[in-house]
């Protein structure tokens, strides 16, 4: 397995910082209850905290520089940072990550730098850092990870990778663990994150989750660069029940869309040739479309009704299941197919 690259090896301090907070954190039904029913005024950190606040459980962490972040009404938090910051991320979310339906809006200003944009959160019982990337600039956080597959969801596909860590600093010290990635091919600042859509296509793909999950927070972090956000995060797919950084009403999450999921996972491989496994979730009268590569073409399927070799592949249920394959010859070409799923 590849390690990821040193430049994101920094954040050890930070995974101690943030696990601290979780035992302390009120929580009910997975939320965070803020301690008084009034709304809290804005605050400004510029140094390292983590806690509640308007019913949002938050986590701030720097390693030197100017990186600041200003906690707003209900899930909402600003956030800007300068080239003499080394590292920094902030976030606002929940104390117990769980399968919930996330949505968020508002502006992130990546520029050409190496920053991104991540619902990100831990399990123990067995140790697993994950994120699911919405946006980043320059450097692609999954870089030098080991590709597992796909998914389709939330109206874009998402490459599922994993890494592993080995002897590094994490919520529980200096542990050996892997890590988890979803990282959306159409980059995006505000939607819904259907997170267990990624659980259950990284289990299909042989990653599973702890038994025991730690934080889940939506993070904007930034490393030796400069930019800025301002995120609204909030439970649910209909709509923030909030006002906006803007304060017009909140980005809907596309609720008529419909869930179709379609995960692609590797098959057997030989000389010329490869099989990849497609299974559709969430609804039982679907078309897949494989984009194939330049040179490639389908050799054989099985299980669904596979219309055209070459291009645009389109397939159908034939009476056999949600699970269907192909065999893909490759011609020099290896990339894995993008896959999309409607009803």
């Amino acid at each position: 397995m590849n390690d990821i690259p040193t430049t994101r090896r920094r954040r050890g301090r930070l995974r101690l910082l943030l696990g601290a907070a979780c035992a302390a954190a009120l929580v009910a039904g997975g939320l965070v209850i803020a301690p008084s029913a009034h709304a809290e005024a804005d605050r400004t950190l510029t140094s390292n905290q983590t806690g509640t606040h308007n019913g949002y459980f938050f986590s701030f962490w720097k390693d030197s520089g100017s990186a600041s972040m200003t906690l707003r009404e209900n899930g909402r938090y600003s956030s800007q940072w300068s080239n003499n910051t080394n590292n920094w991320v902030g976030g606002k979310g929940w104390a117990t990550g769980t399968r919930r339906t996330v949505s968020y809006s508002g502006t992130y200003n990546p520029g050409n730098n190496n920053t991104y944009l991540a619902l990100y959160g831990w399990t123990r019982n067995q140790l697993i850092e994950y994120y699911v990337v919405e946006n980043f600039g320059s450097y692609n956080p999954s870089s030098g990870a080991q590709r597992m597959g796909s998914v389709t969801t939330d109206g874009g596909v998402y490459d599922i990778l994993r890494s592993q860590r080995v002897n590094a600093p994490s919520i529980d010290g200096t542990q050996t663990f892997w890590q988890y990635w979803s990282v959306r091919q159409q980059k995006r600042t505000g939607g819904t994150i259907t997170t267990a859509n990624h659980f259950d296509a990284w289990a299909r793909a042989g990653m599973q989750l702890g038994s025991n999950h730690s934080y889940q927070v939506m993070a904007t972090e930034g490393y030796q660069s400069n930019g800025s956000s301002d995120i609204t995060v909030w439970e649910g797919g209909t709509g923030n029940p909030g006002p906006s950084p803007t304060g017009n009403p909140g980005n809907p999450g596309n609720p008529g869309q419909s869930n179709c999921t379609a995960v692609l996972s590797a098959g057997q491989q030989f000389g010329d040739r490869f099989n990849l496994n497609v299974s559709v979730q969430n609804v039982s009268n679907w078309t897949v479309t494989l984009s194939l590569g330049n040179g490639q073409s389908i050799q054989n399927s099985w299980n669904a009704s596979v219309s055209g070799t070459s291009g645009t592949v389109t397939a159908r249920p034939n009476g056999s299941g949600n699970n269907f394959g192909v065999t893909i010859m490759a011609n020099g070409n290896w990339t894995w197919p993008t896959v999309t799923c409607r009803t």
